[in-house]
């Protein structure tokens, strides 16, 4: 009966540490409130429109111009991005393009999705989507895995007909991450984010000289979290109650019913 009482409470103990594990592995950008979302883009690195996560950015341009938003993603995300360009009702086939690219100017690759595409003439619509990997806390000089920080993404028109440049087009666009939890955890992690943003300082008229290239304060709701804590953590420590309770389990199966009445002591 003590065993079934142990093994009970350890079972308890389990689902109540299982059940925070289990919550990390849902989506961790909650849609935010679109009223105050971007409805411009901008037209390089340095001058890009800066959009959280779940956030739905829109903008209007010109077919030929590069557009681009920055946003931020931290280790254990793997962010996925999508874009929609809304063409004018007369146009030639045109081919769209979305890309990635990390604090340091290092574009990214796409996991999966249709990162490139090609709107047959007339077609009212194209959209665009890239899923990068898993954002990694820490990684080797050499290697090109996405890190903690600040990334960029890029929406264009290649090999543009000489017909469609410069007609009017609207976008837009929309990052979501589903958090990956301990299955990415890694042994390091960055001092700081790769380049935390850069955006353009506003200011009026009286101003101006005020205006100019800053870092911006763009990082995830809950802030950057690379470090020693994982929900492998987590797991770590059920591994330990469960390797105990098959322990104690074991001694109380073998352990016998002790010393037979019949036997005097000191035998």
């Amino acid at each position: 009966m003590r065993f079934t009482r142990v093994l009970g409470t350890a079972a308890l103990l389990l689902g109540l540490a299982v059940s925070p594990a289990a919550a990390d592995s849902s989506p961790s950008a909650s849609p935010a409130d679109d009223a105050g979302a971007p409805t411009e883009a901008g037209t390089a690195f340095r001058t890009a429109t800066e959009i959280e996560q779940g956030q739905r950015a829109t903008a209007n341009g010109s077919a030929g111009d590069y557009l681009y938003w920055s946003f931020p993603a931290d280790a254990g995300q793997r962010p996925t991005v999508k874009a929609t360009v809304r063409l004018p009702e007369t146009h030639a086939a045109e081919t769209w393009r979305i890309d990635v690219y990390d604090g340091l100017r290092r574009r990214q690759a796409c996991q999966y999705g249709a990162q490139s595409r090609t709107a047959a003439a007339g077609t009212s619509s194209v959209e665009l989507a890239c899923v990068l990997r898993t954002v990694r806390a820490w990684t080797e000089p050499w290697a090109d895995d996405p890190l903690p920080g600040t990334y960029y993404i890029r929406l264009t028109a290649v090999n543009l007909p000489t017909s469609d440049l410069g007609v009017p087009v609207s976008a837009e666009v929309r990052v979501d991450s589903e958090d990956i939890g301990g299955a990415a955890a890694v042994d390091g992690s960055l001092a700081e984010p790769l380049v935390p943003g850069v955006a353009m300082k506003s200011g009026s008229d009286e101003e101006d000289s005020d205006r100019g290239a800053v870092l911006s304060a763009i990082e995830p709701d809950d802030g950057w979290s690379s470090g020693w804590w994982s929900d492998r953590w987590v797991w770590t420590g059920i591994g330990g109650v469960l390797a105990a309770l098959a322990g104690i389990g074991g001694y109380a199966l073998t352990r016998g019913a002790g010393r037979p009445g019949r036997v005097p002591p000191g035998v």
